[in-house]
């Protein structure tokens, strides 16, 4: 990936409303070569999606954990995924090494709440459990460091070369 898309694409993280325009002054391309950066980026699968961030306690999900699963039977199909995929308070489900299977990460209402996810996990995926509950989190929902940060693309802004000059010279070759 070029440092422009990963600018454009840090940018994005930061904050998927960020106007066209505004993505444009910031990466130092035109609007026209920064939507088509987006697309383009979008296309590949780079971009899946946009979605809003919410508060989780003031959605009324106060309680965040991490379930770590392994099956009773190591030689029973590695199938938890699929069968806790209808379990809603499961945010997400990691496949890791070590001693257990996958980590899920969940959010529920209450301990009471927990409790009773944690058997409908057992019962469905045939799993022992270990959970360590948060108790706050610093920070989460980050920017990835994807390199190409802000001077290389100042600079590719400013002296016109790479890539910034190459998408104004497509565009033109467009019209």
């Amino acid at each position: 990936m070029e440092d422009i898309d990963r600018r454009i694409v840090t940018l994005l993280c930061r904050d998927g409303r960020i106007s066209f325009t505004e993505l444009s002054r910031q990466t130092g391309l035109s609007v026209s070569a920064t939507h088509q950066r987006v697309r383009r980026l979008e296309r590949r699968g780079v971009i899946k999606g946009y979605a809003a961030l919410i508060d989780p306690a003031g959605a009324g999900l106060p309680l965040t954990a991490f379930i770590s699963i392994k099956p009773f039977d190591p030689a029973s199909p590695d199938d938890a995924p699929e069968r806790l995929a209808h379990l809603p308070a499961i945010e997400a489900c990691h496949s890791v090494a070590g001693d257990e299977n996958y980590i899920l990460k969940v959010r529920v209402a209450s301990p009471a709440e927990l409790e009773d996810l944690l058997q409908q996990i057992r019962a469905a995926a045939g799993v022992s459990t270990r959970t360590t509950i948060v108790l706050s989190t610093p920070y989460e929902n980050r920017a990835p460091d994807l390199g190409g940060g802000p001077a290389r693309v100042d600079r590719l802004a400013a002296d016109g070369t790479g890539a910034a000059a190459d998408d104004e010279a497509e565009i033109a070759d467009q019209a």
